[in-house]
């Protein structure tokens, strides 16, 4: 029997100890980081997707294009 209360002792220990590091973890990465991270890639592939068309001067995914139209023309 005290065998089986010092693994229930060591296992709440263990989980305390992970809870204060997690608290205390003073890192900088944060929703808005992350947030921010994401919008930075969305308008880079963004930008860099609307260079392509201006230098092509075409479709450059056509799949999406067609997509994209069979959407707006829905006929219902």
């Amino acid at each position: 029997m005290k065998k089986f209360f010092s693994k229930i002792r060591n296992k709440a220990n263990a989980a305390v100890i992970t809870a204060k590091t997690f608290v205390a973890n003073k890192k900088a990465e944060g929703y808005v980081d992350s947030g921010v991270k994401i919008l930075i890639a969305v308008v880079i592939g963004a930008l860099l997707l609307a260079g392509l068309y201006a230098l092509f001067n075409s479709t450059i995914m056509p799949t999406v294009t067609q997509k994209v139209t069979g959407l707006f023309n829905y006929k219902g």
